[in-house]
């Protein structure tokens, strides 16, 4: 015999599920076959850039932002749980987009700070650089910089996972948007020879970025470190640089 708390309890998950499935197909609708087709090559540009298994349905940005619109205030955090928890690549992009307007909107620091452990909680579905990019930035570093919690990103790195190492180099950014570099600096030596390319990247990226913001510090840093930097990391780090510098740098004249 079914009880009257196991209805009420069956009641409460399909409730859940309600935006939730409201959400999948809203997505649904705007999934483009040639897209779906295209992005798994897109997002492979180099081996492992996304969860091996992931499924994409074809949905742009522009559109997964028209649902996160109208449904960022309305979806609870154990929705876009469940959200996350998808295969579907479109699905976890757009969780997350969502997450980061909570967090941007949120009014108070319990709130801030609960988006942040609910973030740090289900990071091992945040598993490719689309995600890690979008997200990383915008809620660990805007938290980290804001807090002055700096320890939050040095963990992140240190972690075996290249995602976790992913999102503290992404979340750095936000440090140098505001021009304080050593954490940048530090993050970078870190995980300098990392043996996948995709942090090769990262970290030219970031130190790049440092460049632009203040290309005497990023001379600095590279006079003594550039001869054991990967070549990918030193390309990215040096693109920005006019010709004759970069080509210095390049054939070891520095």
């Amino acid at each position: 015999m079914i009880s009257f708390l196991s209805i009420l309890r069956r009641k409460k998950t399909n409730k859940l599920h309600v935006v939730v499935d409201e959400i999948k197909s809203a997505l649904q609708d705007l999934a483009l076959p040639e897209k779906a087709a295209f992005f798994p090559r897109f997002f492979k540009a180099g081996k492992g850039e996304y969860a091996e298994g992931d499924i994409f349905i074809g949905v742009t940005v522009p559109d997964q932002r028209k649902i996160v619109k109208e449904y960022w205030q309305r979806i609870s955090l154990p929705e876009i749980a469940e959200l996350l928890s998808s295969k579907i690549h479109e699905h976890r992009h757009c969780a997350l987009l969502m997450l980061v307007n909570k967090f941007e909107k949120a009014k108070s620091e319990k709130d801030k700070n609960d988006i942040v452990r609910f973030y740090l909680k289900h990071k091992k579905f945040v598993n490719n650089w689309d995600l890690v990019d979008n997200s990383a930035y915008k809620i660990l570093g805007r938290h980290a910089f804001e807090t002055e919690n700096e320890d939050l990103l040095r963990s992140l790195a240190a972690e075996e996972n290249m995602w976790s190492k992913r999102m503290a180099i992404v979340a750095t950014m936000f440090y140098v948007k505001k021009g304080t570099f050593e954490l940048l600096k530090e993050l970078a030596l870190y995980n300098l020879h990392h043996p996948h390319d995709l942090m090769h990247k990262a970290n030219g990226w970031l130190l790049r970025e440092m460049g632009n913001k203040n290309e005497a510090e990023l001379f600095s840093f590279l006079k003594t470190n550039y001869h054991t930097m990967p070549r990918t990391t030193l390309r990215y780090a040096i693109e920005k640089m006019n010709e004759e510098l970069r080509q210095d740098f390049l054939k070891g004249r520095i």
